[in-house]
């Protein structure tokens, strides 16, 4: 069983990626718990610069480091160097550049499901169109890469153009929108494995020129794998919303994304309940066709609120600026949509 001395002894003998000294030399190991019924350690770091490949490639050793040392599983959070320490080494670390990685003004929120088809690209799309109706500055990553779907949901035609090293993100209603959807041909399946995924994904925060925007949205894909993980690591601050339906089993499963954002430490700003109901047109009943309940439950799993809950409905569909799955301003789940943004633009800003 690995000590608490024998880990910060294994950890602290790697190399922060920036400044080129060992994490002990730092005193970069800011915390370590070891769990002896589990042999699971978790260990909080501190680095120069967070949200980086560098970052990825440190977690990747200290992982296999301890792993190797007799530990079973291994939770990793990073936290930035104080910036005493980052002067007194600042011959050593290159010159930041400026990306949205490093923004102190971006707001970063993922759109998380424990499973697929509860509606958490709809959610996603419809919520960045909705900021983008308040005045904000909106942009979506579909970071689902092997479900890619935002482009197609909200109608987008175009492609993104390179201007010099940078790819300019399509602009549709309002919301800045890149997608692995824009680089496949004619709907290719994606085969890749997990650090191939951890590389496009970095590539969409390093290689987009996004500009000055106030929110960034990820269309995160279903579950907990490796690119949730990535995302977990890369933006340290995200926030997330929790995306169900009222069935008991959905709600269920989404308690795992849900409990892997507090494991690593990421607010969770609330649980959107999607096909909360179906409301006839003809008589105003409501029938609660996959349940109720479900939303409820998995907030006060989570320990937060219920933002909003979306019934059964079909967006109007307009030939000429055809988006299938964007609801007008006017449209009473448009209305909805607005609502949550209202209360994530005051969770966010509280």
């Amino acid at each position: 069983m690995l000590s608490e001395a024998r880990v910060r002894e294994v950890v602290g003998s790697l190399k922060e990626p920036f400044l080129h000294k060992t994490l002990a030399e730092l005193n970069a190991i800011e915390e370590v718990k070891v769990k002896e019924e589990k042999n699971h350690v978790s260990v909080k770091v501190q680095v120069a610069r967070t949200g980086s490949s560098e970052q990825l490639e440190l977690q990747t050793q200290i992982v296999n480091a301890l792993k190797g040392a007799g530990a079973a599983t291994v939770g990793i959070r990073f936290t930035q160097l104080p910036e005493e320490v980052l002067a007194a080494h600042r011959h050593a670390e290159p010159e930041q550049e400026k990306n949205l990685l490093n923004s102190q003004t971006t707001k970063f929120v993922a759109i998380a499901s424990g499973k697929g088809g509860v509606g958490k690209s709809t959610v996603s799309v419809n919520l960045a169109v909705a900021l983008a109706r308040l005045g904000k500055k909106v942009g979506l990553i579909d970071a689902d890469i092997y479900g890619f779907s935002v482009p197609d949901m909200m109608g987008i035609t175009k492609r993104p153009v390179v201007r010099g090293e940078k790819i300019i993100p399509v602009e549709r209603f309002g919301v800045q929108v890149i997608s692995m959807g824009f680089f496949v041909e004619d709907n290719a399946p994606i085969i890749w494995r997990g650090p191939m995924l951890g590389k496009m994904l970095n590539s969409f925060f390093n290689e987009v020129e996004w500009g000055d925007i106030d929110y960034l949205l990820l269309d995160l894909p279903p579950g907990t794998g490796d690119v949730a993980l990535d995302v977990h690591t890369m933006l340290p601050h995200c926030k997330e919303i929790i995306v169900t339906t009222p069935h008991p089993t959905a709600a269920f499963v989404a308690a795992r994304a849900g409990a892997m954002a507090l494991r690593t430490e990421h607010e969770i700003l609330g649980v959107i309940e999607n096909m909360a109901y179906f409301e006839s047109k003809l008589t105003g009943e409501k029938e609660y066709v996959f349940g109720r309940g479900g939303g409820e439950k998995l907030a006060e799993e989570l320990n937060t609120e219920v933002l909003g809950r979306l019934p059964l409905d079909q967006p109007d569909w307009n030939e000429e600026d055809f988006a299938p799955s964007i609801y007008q301003k006017d449209h009473r789940l448009g209305k909805i949509y607005n609502e949550i943004a209202e209360k994530v633009v005051d969770c966010l800003n509280k």
